[in-house]
């Protein structure tokens, strides 16, 4: 029987002390992208069951990006747990090595739940893909008032027009410039654009709105994104199965998205059209094709591997 893998990595800003149980190997790298990429390699070949390390005011982050963008289960806990942890097992000297062991140990002994890690430049992209959507809202607003104005507002309502226009593309430009900026978001926008249907103002939205995409399974990712569908049933009553709840934006965008799929993506399209040929509504029909995309979208972030399409 295969043993599990348990790791815990010690932060510095400098390097990085890695540890691995329950064989005992340790080693340490220096802390820069290259490194921290080929160290994602190496773990993914040893299937951890989580990789654990502490919250170190920031040095942590670009860290567990990496790891997390590879398909690692990673996560980040408050320093103090592993100190307490520490004293309890009676280790109380400190060094780097040490505490990528008691890290290690921690991970073998605790298990934690793995759980995506939200940085810097994710709190960013969030900011402007939710100023996006604002922007877009008053666009659609000015636009259905300027059909019904009367002329003396017509020209100020063009200009407000105008400018909305130009902000959106603004925020479109700042949007792609944030991603390119970092090697993590730009791997995960590549893997994400590799699939037809999905372009690069969707894949903003799911990388700024969705960083849960990858690390749940395809159930709780749908249920997530307010596409799976629930019982609604009571007593001998059985209602029909609806979606409801979840995040409305990402939801919003991934139905734009799919509209895209079911004549440019193959899987999708196949699976829109047997759902209608069965008899099934057209808004069942987009609806389940949204769970498929998001399925599809979920395991390839996961597996870190792009699209590709195998004919039947």
């Amino acid at each position: 029987m295969n043993r599990l893998i348990f790791v815990g990595i010690d932060v510095a800003k400098e390097h990085l002390d890695i540890a691995v149980r329950p064989n005992g190997k340790s080693w340490t790298i220096q802390n820069n992208e290259q490194s921290t990429m080929e160290l994602a390699q190496q773990l993914k070949e040893l299937q951890p069951e989580v990789v654990v390390m502490e919250a170190t005011g920031g040095l942590e982050v670009s860290v567990a990006s990496v790891l997390a963008i590879a398909g690692l289960p990673v996560t980040v806990i408050n320093p103090r747990q592993v100190r307490n942890f520490a004293k309890s097992t009676g280790k109380l000297a400190k060094t780097d090595t040490l505490d990528a062991q008691v890290l290690a140990h921690f991970a073998e002994a605790i298990r934690p739940e793995p759980r995506f890690l939200s940085d810097e430049q994710a709190r960013q992209l969030q900011a402007l893909v939710g100023r996006r959507r604002q922007v877009t809202e008053m666009l659609v607003a000015e636009k259905n008032r300027a059909h019904m104005s009367h002329q003396t507002v017509q020209k100020r309502l063009k200009e407000h027009i105008a400018w909305l226009e130009k902000e959106l593309e603004d925020l479109d430009k700042d949007l792609r410039q944030s991603i390119q900026e970092s090697p993590v978001w730009r791997e995960k926008d590549q893997l994400l654009q590799s699939v037809p249907g999905i372009g690069p103002i969707t894949s903003s939205v799911l990388l700024a709105s969705l960083p849960e995409l990858g690390s749940l399974d395809r159930k709780k990712i749908a249920a997530l994104v307010g596409v799976a569908p629930f019982n609604r049933d009571s007593g001998n009553m059985r209602g029909k199965r609806s979606v409801w709840g979840g995040r409305a934006h990402v939801r919003s965008m991934l139905y734009m998205a799919t509209l895209t799929a079911t004549r440019h993506n193959p899987v999708i399209k196949d699976f829109y059209t047997r759902l209608i040929q069965a008899g099934k509504a057209a808004k069942v029909a987009i609806t389940a094709c949204m769970r498929k995309l998001l399925t599809i979208l979920n395991a390839i972030i996961r597996h870190t591997q792009p699209w590709r399409f195998q004919p039947a």
